[in-house]
């Protein structure tokens, strides 16, 4: 949604408003129908009828709240951004540093490739550079083969297997392995399925052609040739901020201890989103994760720099998504939040995914070098405490506010500190009533 100045008036001040607010400022600017508005008020699905058809063995439903991160402007257009998680500070911190890099930068994308990868492996070949031979000079056979028999849909809609690689992987034993990657373009679909049914089909004229045989049919999720690539520009930035952000950065590039946890706030920001969508966030993790250890050492996938005045960042990652197929259009919900993004292309999406993931590690490290992570995390995460505490409505906002100060001045909150403030509140509740009560008519003319 391309509104500028209006999207940005309509989110001012969204967090403090009430959910039914927020809903309708959201039916205001056409993320959501009225529809939408009247299945999330209902609660969303309201029986198990739908999870029997995606898992084995249905109970329930597990429910994760879904929130929105605001003041997202990728690329020049204005996104509202669904968010799937259960951890405090994600949404908010997406929606504040959003608005920072709004305001005082840009955030830019490019999606570099567009194929997926299936492996054929054949365990332990006689002759690597037979095998490579009969493959690449039968390579345009079995890739029209595979197209016109497993590949077709794909075809038709512009995509498909597009070629074959033969790769030499050392067994550690002297011997080899054969590893042939097919490359297909999935169009708009994740394409899984269909790439391993592209690879089973492939097995037996390989055999026939190598006299070797095939060990495993499967698809990679370390998709290197379908990779995403954001930048974003902070201009003007505080030098002494720009430096400590770009420190920070070159820790999680050099150590992996570091760039573990670096990493995972990333996907703090890119997982509540492929959960949102109903995309297969656990391919997306496991490829960036391996994408990160590609030199050798596990390393950071994001990296801050000062040039000159601005500080810029950037992330390259496997982000494979889809805008079609599985549960992306079967789940209501994951189909309303598709919708509110408003992409139907899977690059796209890929895209803003990536990009809310870097916004998610710039907020973190803003945070980090500036107040603490401890001090903005745990002032959000009081309430959830305040909800352990069982505090009712009207003791919830006194606790709030007194643990606020406490957390001002200690960097610190605790359980048992929630429910000893708790304790306190009650019981200088109890001893106004106790003062009060005698005064009471009503009580008066009863006891009389």
């Amino acid at each position: 949604m391309e509104k500028g100045t209006e999207v940005a008036k309509i989110f001012a001040g969204f967090s403090k408003l009430h959910r039914a607010d927020r809903l309708a400022r959201l039916l205001e600017i056409g993320a959501l129908t009225s529809a939408d508005v009247a299945f999330l008020n209902s609660g969303g699905l309201e029986n198990a009828d739908l999870a029997e058809k995606f898992i084995e063995n249905v109970i329930g439903y597990f429910q994760i709240p879904l929130g929105v991160a605001t003041n997202f402007r990728i690329d020049g257009t204005d996104y509202v951004i669904p968010m799937a998680v259960e951890e405090t500070s994600i949404v908010a911190a997406a929606s504040k540093t959003a608005k920072w890099i709004r305001e005082t930068g840009e955030i830019k994308t490019e999606s570099l490739g567009n194929l997926i990868i299936g492996q054929i492996q054949l365990a332990n070949v006689r002759s690597f550079g037979l095998v490579r031979e009969k493959i690449i000079s039968h390579k345009k056979q079995l890739i029209n083969q595979a197209n016109a028999i497993v590949a077709s849909g794909l075809v038709r809609r512009g995509g498909g297997v597009q070629d074959l690689v033969v790769r030499q992987v050392p067994r550690g034993d002297g011997n080899d392995m054969a590893v042939i990657h097919v490359l297909a373009d999935p169009c708009d679909s994740m394409g899984a399925n269909t790439i391993n049914q592209v690879c089973e089909f492939l097995k037996k004229p390989i055999e026939d052609l190598t006299d070797e045989k095939v060990s495993l049919c499967i698809l990679s999720n370390l998709v290197d040739t379908r990779l995403t690539r954001v930048t974003i520009i902070i201009r003007n930035i505080n030098p002494e901020l720009g430096h400590r952000i770009e420190e920070a950065s070159l820790f999680a590039l050099r150590d992996p201890y570091r760039a573990a946890t670096n990493n995972k706030g990333v996907l703090n920001g890119i997982d509540a989103v492929l959960v949102a969508t109903g995309n297969d966030w656990r391919a997306v993790e496991a490829g960036v994760h391996a994408y990160a250890a590609r030199s050798g050492q596990y390393r950071s996938i994001t990296e801050w720099k000062m040039q000159g005045c601005d500080l810029i960042g950037i992330l390259e990652a496997p982000v494979v998504v889809a805008t079609a197929g599985g549960v992306t259009q079967a789940h209501p919900t994951a189909k309303m939040c598709l919708e509110m993004i408003g992409l139907k292309k899977s690059m796209d999406l890929s895209r803003v995914i990536a990009a809310v993931g870097l916004v998610q590690n710039l907020g973190a490290l803003r945070a980090l070098t500036t107040e603490g992570i401890i001090e903005g995390h745990m002032k959000l995460h009081i309430k959830n405490l305040i909800i352990h505490a069982g505090a009712t409505d009207y003791e919830a906002p006194i606790l709030q506010g007194k643990l606020e100060e406490i957390l001002a001045l200690t960097k610190r909150i605790t359980l048992s500190t929630v429910i000893e403030v708790l304790n306190e509140i009650r019981g200088i509740k109890e001893d106004l009533e106790d003062l009060i009560e005698p005064l009471n008519p009503l009580k008066k003319s009863k006891n009389q």
